[in-house]
């Protein structure tokens, strides 16, 4: 791909004023972050997600600040010219908004990042609100909140009622008052998505499946190409299953090492006859 401005806050809401959806991806290494900026990738997400599809842990909490920072250092130098979002680990920024301000600030100084993400809704406006205030843009996630997924009885669909729909959409104006300026909708039901992108006046607002009528789409990258074991969730749609290449790829090696028909020649350095005469001399 030839060389692109890196996109910015205005830049995003310029895509959104011309109508022209926004790209977003997970990410959590170098080399597919190089890959995703030569594909055109609008934004990264450096998600908590990591802890399943990187760590293999059951959920999300195990995910430290460390780990955070260190995918997104290398999340970054893989794709200098993408905004890069990192996502705030459970118990980053719930205890105090002093916590949330200096975990905020850390992704940004220590990994260059362009925003962060934090989940929750009326309960995290002032967090949001004071990592805005520090300089730091930030981003909201309602619907499924993976951090949350024990309270939310597990991972399904959020705002199927007309009570729980309306909860998310006063959420969504709480977190666009208090200074978010994009919104993640996650497993929200479609036509609810399009009433929260209808109503927001200064926010982005991006689905993972919750349907098309939103400023935007996020997809988890280990799920859209067959990257990830344990389950295939429903909003993934699968672009390429790289998981049966690599599979594939994987026996081969095993067959051809145990049959002996790797390593060829060429697979191998050697040495001049000459030189290993005289190395047998020396021994």
């Amino acid at each position: 791909m030839t060389d692109r401005k890196k996109p910015t806050i205005p830049m995003l809401f310029k895509k959104v004023e011309d109508g022209a959806p926004i790209t977003w991806l997970t990410c959590y290494d170098y080399p597919t972050a190089y890959l995703q900026e030569q594909a055109g990738i609008d934004m990264i997400l450096v998600g908590d997600s990591l802890g399943m599809t990187m760590l293999g842990y059951d959920s999300t909490l195990p995910v430290t600040m460390d780990d955070m920072i260190r995918h997104s250092q290398a999340v970054r130098r893989g794709a200098p010219n993408v905004f890069v979002i990192g996502d705030m680990p459970y118990m980053s920024y719930q205890a105090s908004t002093e916590s949330a301000i200096r975990n905020a600030g850390r992704f940004m100084a220590e990994a260059a990042c362009d925003a962060i993400k934090l989940e929750g809704g009326v309960e995290v406006c002032e967090r949001i609100e004071g990592i805005v205030k520090a300089g730091i843009p930030a981003i909201g996630h309602l619907g499924l909140t993976p951090q949350s997924v024990s309270a939310l009885g597990g991972y399904k669909v959020q705002g199927k009622g007309a009570l729980q729909a309306k909860k998310i959409i006063d959420a969504a104006k709480a977190l666009e008052d208090a200074g978010a300026f994009m919104i993640l909708l996650e497993m929200v039901p479609d036509r609810v998505c399009e009433l929260i992108t209808q109503r927001a006046e200064h926010c982005i607002i991006m689905s993972l499946g919750s349907g098309p009528n939103a400023h935007g789409q996020l997809l988890i990258y280990h799920d859209m190409f067959g990257l990830y074991p344990r389950f295939k969730p429903r909003m993934a749609k699968v672009f390429g299953n790289a998981g049966e290449v690599i599979l594939n790829g994987l026996k081969g090696y095993v067959a051809e090492v145990t049959d002996r028909t790797f390593p060829q020649p060429e697979h191998w350095f050697g040495i001049k006859d000459e030189e290993f005469d005289e190395l047998q001399g020396m021994l």
